[in-house]
């Protein structure tokens, strides 16, 4: 390994990649169609790659379009055991030449994955995000593409940073330096559906830092992710850095989490999930060669609170567009809204006239602002809800609450009315096209900003829209731990790389904000090195001296 890692060669100042807006007419809408038209066409067979080799075990899932599920899209191969293990095997083989390569040669792959994304592959990854993951063209885009291509090149960026930094002094005849090294052992990577970039930058963050890496995708996500191994293979990407390992996960954690070779955890999903693996952690810590660095982004219940002096106009698209787009299935979509008394007469007008617009339907008519939710569990769970609220005496489904699974995994935008702050979807993770909205008093903005940092045990995402500054200012303040991403008159959704780090605490996670020099460090593992040049040669200091 090279103990110093070169930072004299500058990476490219990376700048957020542009988003194409597919407008009618424009040269990106027609090679997008395209791409929908020829992925619509052909089913696919997806294995395994561990170590660089395409694996089949004949125990196959199906990918299908969650807004037509009857149509296949691809099959894809699971892992039993002997694959998780050989995958195993397959990291810690490879760790040795990966994290002996100078850190520029590790960073020209992903810089160079980020060029052919961009390019080559951009509609190819839109399309099989829309078509497998029911995205609509603008979601897609700025996930499946200008995401994952900022979190590439930004994290290298990050990586050039992270090796920079020295210590300051040195004195006369010594020489002070600070080596970043990879964990020991391998790295977990667990993904969501919901978003391909995380699916992209939960293995390469730990990579770039030269570790290596099992990737497990969702069960409900695995078409994307396996184009990106293609990309990052086309990139330059050595055989066994990371291993694509579709399968169940409890099957896969039931391996790899007590495994005393686990060098790290790098996870995506829910609190529950991510809870339970922390406890297998705990229970075999006295196993692993290192203790593991645990990293996890879990679940939300992200809120809008509003002033009595917030913009009527920007509030209502800022509900619409924070708790509807992509079906209200991000960690940090609106679920949750605290409205003043009076405002919400002209804000209900507003809201049932804007919903009212919104076309549902297939991600390929680009007149559809909404699409389907991703599978028929999470349509199930999102409609329990919506029945709840609908035959509850303290809580009205006042828009939308309509539910069809007969082609398509439809629920309509819902909003609920809960005369109670504390009814169940006002409290409880639901990860669908619905929020619930609380209307209070306009003279108890203070108790219900503290109402809003009780309620809910997740601390991902919030907003507050006001135009008085006073109660912005309150709001920060009486709100300061209730989110690790906090918005002023705007969505509490779309972070962007290099912009606004995301990540959130309490039971939202670990709050290691992906996107930033903060997630990098945690798949690191440092150094401190002291070199003397002239050691001293007798043990006794000048004070022992006889006067």
């Amino acid at each position: 390994m090279n103990l110093l890692n070169n930072a004299i060669i500058n990476v490219p100042v990376p700048a957020n990649e542009p988003i194409q807006n597919y407008a009618p007419g424009t040269t990106e809408r027609a090679k997008l169609k395209a791409a929908l038209a020829e992925m619509k066409a052909q089913k696919i067979e997806i294995p395994l790659i561990i170590g660089g080799k395409e694996i089949r075990t004949g125990k196959l899932g199906k990918v299908v379009m969650p807004h037509d599920h009857k149509h296949v899209l691809a099959e894809y191969h699971m892992a039993g055991e002997a694959e998780i293990k050989l995958a195993i095997e397959a990291a810690m083989t490879a760790k040795s030449e990966w994290e002996a390569l100078r850190w520029e040669e590790r960073a020209a792959i992903f810089l160079k994955a980020a060029e052919l994304l961009a390019g080559k592959y951009r509609y190819k990854m839109n399309a099989a995000s829309m078509l497998s993951t029911s995205k609509s063209a603008f979601q897609a885009e700025v996930d499946a593409a200008c995401e994952l291509i900022d979190f590439l090149r930004f994290n290298v960026s990050y990586a050039q940073q992270i090796y920079a930094e020295q210590p300051p002094v040195s004195p006369t005849g010594i020489w002070n330096y600070l080596q970043q090294r990879p964990l020991e052992g391998f790295v977990l990577a667990v993904a969501p559906f919901n978003f391909t970039a995380i699916a992209g930058n939960l293995p390469t963050a730990p990579a770039i830092m030269g570790n290596t890496v099992l990737l497990k995708p969702a069960s409900s996500c695995v078409y994307t992710p396996y184009l990106f191994m293609q990309i990052l293979k086309e990139a330059g990407l050595p055989d066994g850095v990371i291993n694509f390992i579709p399968g169940s996960g409890a099957q896969i954690g039931g391996l790899c989490l007590p495994h005393p070779d686990l060098g790290g955890v790098h996870f995506t999903g829910s609190t529950a999930v991510f809870q339970g693996m922390w406890k297998t952690i705990g229970d075999n810590i006295a196993g692993y060669k290192s203790y593991p660095r645990i990293v996890g982004e879990t679940g939300g219940k992200d809120f809008i609170v509003a002033h009595k002096s917030a913009d009527l106009r920007k509030l209502t698209t800022a509900i619409i567009r924070g708790a509807f787009e992509y079906q209200g299935q991000k960690c940090s979509a609106a679920s949750r809204a605290y409205i003043p008394e009076s405002l919400w007469p002209q804000l209900r007008n507003e809201l049932e006239q804007d919903i009212a617009r919104i076309k549902m339907g297939p991600t390929d008519d680009f007149g559809n602002f909404f699409n389907a939710v991703i599978d028929q569990a999470a349509f199930d769970s999102i409609r329990a809800f919506i029945d709840y609220a609908a035959a509850a005496d303290d809580a009205e489904v006042i828009i939308g609450g309509g539910c069809d699974d007969s082609v398509g995994y439809f629920i309509e935008p819902t909003v609920i009315l809960a005369k109670d702050p504390h009814f169940k979807t006002m409290e409880e993770e639901i990860f669908g096209p619905v929020i619930t909205l609380y209307v209070y008093p306009d003279d108890q903005y203070s108790e219900t900003l503290a109402l809003c940092d009780a309620t809910s045990p997740y601390a991902l995402t919030g907003a507050v829209f006001a135009n008085e500054r006073q109660a912005v200012s309150e709001a920060l303040q009486v709100l300061e731990n209730a989110a690790g991403n906090f918005y002023i008159n705007d969505k509490p959704t779309g972070a962007v790389v290099g912009q606004q780090p995301f990540g959130g605490a309490r039971a939202s996670g670990t709050n290691d904000k992906a996107g930033s020099m903060l997630n990098l460090l945690r798949w690191t593992s440092p150094r401190t090195i002291k070199e003397t040049y002239d050691a001293a040669e007798s043990f006794e200091y000048p004070f022992m001296e006889d006067e």
